[in-house]
């Protein structure tokens, strides 16, 4: 099993990334995969053509509510995140053919993300062994990281887009995973669409990190997105999708 988690500022295209990602190792036929969504925004099921409220599931955050505050469960004893981890399981977890799918929801209440993320990284905890693959699309800044909801990772890709506050936020990430120890093998930088050709040998420049490549633009991705159709159903003939396999093949991937 293998994790990789993509990261990056708002708007990058981390997601897209992720669900062609997804693309590739199912057609690779490695599979089954774990896709995480760790944004807030809860965008990755669309990207993927899943809709988890449709398919009768729930975010870790609303079972959360449901298990704590709607039905009067008691935090006292046994840890919450122990405590829930059955209906993550049962009623948050999607399972597909080739990939299953969680998401950890919008916060509803005031206060920290603290009790979503602690049971969400008991369940991968639990629930990793059995994947080829577990892709985590992360939320926008650092706070992830700093909580240290996975702890050990395969690659690291941060995508990037053309300004200061990108590059400075690859820096960042970098220094926030090493400082709080998680352990990683490879942290990578890969173009967002709107990276400029010019740029690219400047990114290893100046951020002392390997770059794979860039993604490459497509309207057909942009016509996906806006109608809300999954980016797996992409021709192959696509040049977003052309450009991710290479990245991962950089990546050393299959």
């Amino acid at each position: 099993m293998k994790t990789i988690v993509s990261m990056g500022r708002g708007g990058t295209g981390k997601t897209s990334f992720v669900a062609l990602i997804t693309k590739y190792f199912i057609e690779k036929g490695e599979h089954p995969l774990l896709l995480v969504d760790v944004d807030p925004d809860q965008n990755l099921g669309e990207a993927v053509g899943l809709d988890l409220n449709e398919e009768g599931k729930k975010t870790i955050s609303e079972l959360i509510i449901e298990t704590f505050l709607e039905e009067g469960g008691t935090t006292v004893g046994v840890p919450p995140p122990e405590r829930i981890e059955n209906r993550i399981w049962e009623e948050g977890l999607h399972e597909g053919g080739y990939f299953d799918l969680m998401a950890i929801g919008p916060k509803w209440i005031e206060g920290c993300y603290c009790l979503p993320d602690a049971a969400l990284k008991r369940a991968l905890e639990r629930l990793t062994k059995t994947y080829r693959y577990v892709l985590i699309d992360s939320p926008a800044g650092f706070e992830h990281l700093n909580r240290k909801m996975t702890s050990k990772v395969e690659d690291i890709i941060d995508i990037i887009d053309p300004s200061k506050k990108s590059f400075d936020h690859v820096k960042r990430s970098y220094r926030i995973a090493r400082e709080v120890k998680i352990d990683f093998e490879n942290f990578y930088v890969v173009g967002g669409y709107r990276f400029r050709e010019s740029l690219e040998e400047e990114v290893e420049r100046r951020t002392n990190l390997k770059y794979l490549g860039k993604i490459a633009y497509d309207k057909n991705v942009e016509d996906f997105i806006l109608k809300g159709k999954s980016l797996l159903e992409l021709p192959a003939s696509s040049p977003a999708y052309s450009s991710v396999k290479e990245i991962m093949k950089k990546a050393g991937y299959p």
